[in-house]
C-alpha cells in the first residue's frame, strides 16, 4: 500500500461525510470514542437544493447547509472532520485497520464506510439538479401534485416510477429519448393499463422559467412539451471499491451486505447509508448511522467486565475508571460543553454544627 508521512490514529474511522456517516460519528464521539470523518466533499446531499422529509429541518435548508451544521455538531463534541479521499484500506497484523488517503494515513479499531453511491445523469439538455431534475421520488414527488411530469429511461425503474406518480399527478411522460424501451413484456402491459404517455423522440432543447425551473423540453419531431419537473432513472453506480479491498461481501446490485447493526461480513468493518440496501433517504440513512454507532460502542466500551475477565485478572481499580480517560480529545470537549450548558458544580455546605 501507499505510504504517507502524516500518520493519525483512532478509534473509529467514518469514510465519508454525508447524513449517515455523520450521524455514526455523533453517536461514536459522545459515546466516548476518538472519531474522525474523512470526507472528500460533495456527495447527493450536498446538491440538494432544499431539504425535506427530515423533521425539525426547515424546507428551506440546503443540503451544503445541513451538512456544515452536522459537522460543527460532531466538532463540538470532539470529532475531528478532514477533508481527503481514501483511496486504500487493509486489514493489519495486529487485527486494526489502516486507511490511506491522498494527504494522510489512518489507523482504526473500527471502520465505518458512508461512502454512498453517484448517480448515471442523462446526457444534455437537462435542467439543474433541483429545478426540474429529481433523484429521490420520496422527496420529491410532494411538490408535482397536479403537475406535468416526465420520467427519463428505458428499464423496469422508469416504467414503475411513471405509474407511481400516477398517485400525485394526472400528466405523466416517459421519455425515451430515442432510445427503445427495454421493461419485460409483463411491465409494459401493466405500463399500457395507466393514463401514461410515452415520447420516443430525442430532446433537443430546453426553456427554463424566469427562476431557473426547468419550463418545457424541445423535441426532433418538432413538439414542445411543457414539465414542472421530473426523475431520471438510468441506475446507480455504487462506490464499492474500499468495501472491496477490505474483502466485504457485496449483493448482486452493487451495495454492501450488512447485519441488522450495519456491521459488513468483515468483522470490525461497518456500511451505513446508501451504500447498503434499502431506501435512499436522509432519515433512513441517520438511523443506519445510530444504529452502527451504538453497535460499535458495545464493542470498544470497557465496562462492564464480563465475570470470566473478573475472575482471570480482579475486580476494577479506581483508577481504571473512566475508561475514556485517555481521550484527550473528547474528555475536553465534554468538559467544555458541561461549562456552556451547565451551573458549575459548587462544593456542598457543611453540614451546620449541633450546638448540643
Amino acid at each position: 500500500m501507499s505510504e504517507t508521512e502524516d500518520v493519525r490514529d483512532y478509534e473509529v474511522v467514518v469514510v465519508g461525510g454525508g447524513p449517515a456517516g455523520i450521524q455514526t460519528a455523533l453517536y461514536t464521539t459522545r459515546l466516548g470514542h476518538d472519531t474522525v470523518v474523512v470526507d472528500r466533499g460533495g456527495g447527493r446531499a450536498a446538491m440538494m437544493l432544499d431539504t425535506h422529509n427530515v423533521i425539525g429541518v426547515p424546507e428551506h435548508t440546503s443540503g451544503n447547509e445541513f451538512l456544515q451544521t452536522a459537522q460543527e455538531q460532531i466538532e463540538s463534541y470532539g470529532a475531528d472532520v478532514v477533508r481527503d479521499f481514501i483511496v486504500e484500506a487493509e486489514r493489519t497484523d495486529d487485527g486494526r485497520f489502516r486507511l490511506v488517503g491522498n494527504d494522510a494515513e489512518f489507523r482504526a479499531d473500527r471502520v465505518v464506510l458512508g461512502v454512498g453511491f453517484n448517480d448515471e445523469r442523462p446526457d444534455p439538455p437537462v435542467p439543474r439538479t433541483g429545478k426540474g431534475l429529481h433523484y429521490c421520488l420520496h422527496c420529491d414527488a410532494y411538490m408535482f401534485i397536479d403537475r406535468p411530469v416526465y420520467v427519463m429511461g428505458t428499464g423496469e425503474a422508469a416504467a414503475h416510477v411513471a405509474m407511481i406518480m400516477l398517485n400525485f399527478t394526472d400528466d405523466v411522460d416517459i421519455l425515451l429519448r430515442g432510445d427503445a424501451p427495454e421493461w419485460s413484456d409483463e411491465t409494459d402491459e401493466q405500463l399500457r393499463g395507466h393514463p401514461i404517455g410515452i415520447v420516443e423522440a430525442e430532446i433537443t432543447g430546453m426553456q427554463k422559467s424566469d427562476d431557473g425551473w426547468l419550463k418545457a423540453f424541445e423535441f426532433d419531431d418538432g413538439t414542445v412539451r411543457q414539465y414542472r419537473g421530473g426523475f431520471p432513472m438510468y441506475g446507480s453506480n455504487y462506490n464499492d471499491a474500499l468495501a472491496e479491498q477490505l474483502g466485504c461481501e457485496l449483493n448482486d446490485d452493487g451495495t454492501v451486505v450488512v447485519s441488522d447493526n450495519m456491521e459488513t461480513t468483515v468483522e470490525g468493518v461497518y456500511a451505513v447509508g446508501d451504500i447498503t440496501p434499502g431506501h435512499n433517504q436522509i432519515p433512513v440513512a441517520m438511523g443506519k448511522g445510530a444504529q452502527a454507532g451504538i453497535d460499535i460502542h458495545y464493542g470498544l466500551r470497557e465496562f462492564p467486565r464480563d465475570l470470566k475477565t473478573l475472575r482471570a485478572t480482579g475486580p476494577v481499580g479506581a483508577d481504571e475508571v473512566p475508561s475514556s480517560g485517555g481521550r484527550g480529545r473528547v474528555r475536553a470537549a465534554a468538559a467544555e460543553f458541561e461549562e456552556a450548558r451547565a451551573p458549575p458544580i459548587e462544593p456542598a455546605d457543611p453540614e451546620p454544627a449541633d450546638d448540643d
